[in-house]
């Protein structure tokens, strides 16, 4: 099968489409013919060796596909051969400490082996060379023509999403599922809260959208940049700050009588909206982490000011497969997110050799339009 191969070199232009093995499920594992597969900031922290991943490896971590394959023990009868599924890029092993206790999104062997070794839950990968040699899955390798995904993060998709909206149901798996994750979760948000999301990019939209649905309000969005506040306004947020030209924490002041925000959640990963982000919510309030930085970052944190008003820091990596997934396909289908809104260029396998190249190298320039302009688009790469 084809596939986007990184053999390590932080340069993403240097990624090619190649040709590899098709893999094969094993025990509790589905093989899936991907549609269409999301493109991630993570899996540039990763090229750009931001976070540590063992290489050559294949990418992308949300996908929507057809199943085609089962392994042993796989419930057919939840995924059977044709459905239209979606997986998450958390893959919980359902068995192991965290598991048990309903922590699937602290699930140890899917950090212990997947994120650092790039290996399923047996030790190997599914997928080599040509030549036989491995190569490092990150979740399920979604940038590929197939994909072996163990059964606890495959969901068939709703009747209405497999019908319309296919290959951006894609991106329930990562931008979506992480934005449930941080709202369910992490910030624990109830209707009726008043909430502040720093980083109207990707999953901050889909953090948006996701709270509004839920009865949240005011819902206050704040960015540098005027375009992903309008879009932000679009998809639901009651007030937008442009950091770049207001002071955020009096703009917060004045729309919440003055407590600040019940909750706030930071979806950049940078030093100064790490610390604002403390600084916005009210005393009693709750400060949710969600955004990914490079591995050396630090922030500082005010320690009287955290004790004395009560303030709870709390991250979140993403949902719980098992019982935040099946709701946020029951919203989405509701039309409770605008999954289109999300996707403005698509790529095909079709176009390589510069797919790959190409589709990178747009990566790399969101990366630094989110980084230093506050605005972030998702992309994917449609697989037919």
């Amino acid at each position: 099968m084809r596939a986007v191969l990184w053999r390590g070199d932080p340069d993403p232009s240097k990624m090619k489409v190649e040709m590899i093995q098709k893999p094969s499920p094993k025990k509790g594992e589905v093989l899936v013919k991907v549609r269409a597969c999301g493109v991630c900031h993570t899996d540039l922290h990763c090229i750009k060796k931001d976070l540590p991943f063992p290489s050559p490896a294949v990418f992308g971590h949300e996908i929507s596909g057809t199943v085609v394959a089962h392994g042993d023990g796989v419930d057919i009868s939840r995924l059977p051969l044709g459905g239209k599924v979606a997986c998450t890029f958390i893959m919980p092993c359902g068995s192991c400490f965290h598991c048990e206790r309903g922590e699937e999104d602290t699930c140890a062997p899917f950090f212990a082996l997947n994120r650092l070794k790039g290996q399923l839950y047996d030790g190997s990968t599914r997928l080599y060379s040509t030549d036989g040699q491995p190569i490092a899955m990150y979740s399920f390798a979604g940038l590929a023509e197939y994909a072996v995904v163990p059964q606890t993060a495959v969901f068939e998709l709703p009747s209405t999403l497999a019908e319309k909206h296919f290959p951006e149901a894609s991106l329930l798996g990562c931008a979506f599922f992480t934005a449930m994750g941080a709202i369910r979760n992490a910030a624990e948000l109830r209707a009726g809260q008043s909430t502040v999301i720093i980083g109207a990019g990707g999953v901050g939209q889909g953090i948006i959208q996701l709270a509004k649905h839920l009865g949240a309000g005011p819902i206050i969005a704040v960015d540098i940049s005027d375009k992903a506040l309008d879009m932000a306004a679009t998809l639901g947020a009651d007030h937008c700050i442009n950091a770049r030209k207001e002071d955020v924490l009096e703009r917060i002041a004045a729309v919440t009588e003055g407590h600040k925000a019940d909750v706030c959640l930071e979806v950049i990963g940078s030093k100064a909206t790490f610390e604002q982000a403390l600084l916005s919510v009210r005393d009693g309030g709750r400060a949710c982490y969600v955004g990914i930085a490079a591995a050396t970052t630090k922030a500082e944190v005010p320690i009287t000011h955290l004790v004395r008003r009560r303030i709870s820091l709390v991250g979140s990596y993403g949902a719980r497969a098992s019982q935040d997934m099946p709701e946020l396909l029951s919203i989405a289908a509701q039309g409770g997110v605008d999954l289109p809104s999300a996707v403005t260029r698509r790529f095909t396998m079709d176009q390589e050799p510069r797919t790959a190249s190409v589709l990178f190298l747009f990566v790399v320039l969101l990366f630094f339009l989110n980084r230093h302009c506050g605005m972030f688009v998702s992309v994917y790469l449609s697989l037919y």
